[in-house]
């Protein structure tokens, strides 16, 4: 029982202090603003809302979530508020789940705010929910997990946001957000297997347009096991070069 007063006080404070101000509320509308913006410049002509749709929901908790972390986990290492943390009643991966949690919720909310704006000029009927809500959940857990082993295996916020964009831009092409993966380069496809958003995105685009090109049944439990590893891994590394 202490332990999980623990994780929602973690919880709590972490909202207060990071997730809810203004400036990340209101990043968290302008960004996926500005991609949807972005392709309607670029294409000179009326979007299909549609089609952008999923990859601009994977991007939003892509970038919102890695960003957030790499700030509060770091600076709150480099602050050595963190050594506190770990003097809590609470097992390791607890704590970090906690730590984890809000940039989570932070991802998920990310999600549907592009989605709200679709609402207003496309038609989303025919979309299957369940499955957009199972891909933004498992996209939102993976891609905060990714962010905790990058906050982990740096000393500096500006050495973080720096790392992250080296996995960030590549799956941007790579994963089949906006372009198909089968028009990439053979050389290059094998690559995007290898990256868990490949079959987030892959969800979002079976959910809303229904162009799926594997089965939800192994994209859904791939993308879970990506979450696993990437957990497991971060607290090695945490254990490995932070507590020793």
């Amino acid at each position: 029982m202490k332990a999980w007063i623990a994780y929602w006080s973690i919880l709590r404070k972490d909202m207060r202090t990071y997730y809810l101000k203004p400036p990340n509320v209101s990043w968290g509308i302008i960004f996926p603003l500005a991609w949807t913006l972005m392709f309607f410049i670029k294409s000179g002509s009326a979007v299909d809302v549609r089609s952008l749709l999923p990859g601009v929901m994977a991007l939003s908790i892509l970038f919102g979530t890695t960003s957030m972390l790499a700030v509060t986990v770091t600076f709150e290492k480099k602050g050595r508020s963190f050594d506190r943390l770990l003097l809590a009643p609470i097992p390791l991966g607890l704590l970090m789940l906690a730590k984890t949690s809000g940039a989570v919720f932070f991802g998920v909310l990310n999600a549907f705010v592009p989605v709200v704006m679709a609402a207003f000029v496309a038609d989303l009927g025919g979309v299957a929910w369940w499955q957009v809500f199972a891909a933004v959940a498992l996209i939102a857990l993976s891609s905060t997990f990714l962010g905790l082993f990058i906050a982990v295996s740096v000393s500096e916020v500006f050495e973080a946001q720096t790392f992250s964009n080296f996995f960030r831009f590549p799956m941007v092409f790579l994963c089949g957000l906006f372009f198909p993966i089968e028009k990439l380069p053979v050389v290059l496809r094998p690559l995007s297997y290898v990256l868990p958003l490949t079959y987030g995105a892959d969800l979002l685009h079976g959910g809303v347009n229904r162009a799926a090109t594997m089965p939800a049944l192994l994209s859904l439990p791939v993308l879970a096991g990506f979450c696993v590893v990437l957990f497991g891994v971060s607290l090695w590394n945490l254990r490995r070069t932070w507590i020793g």
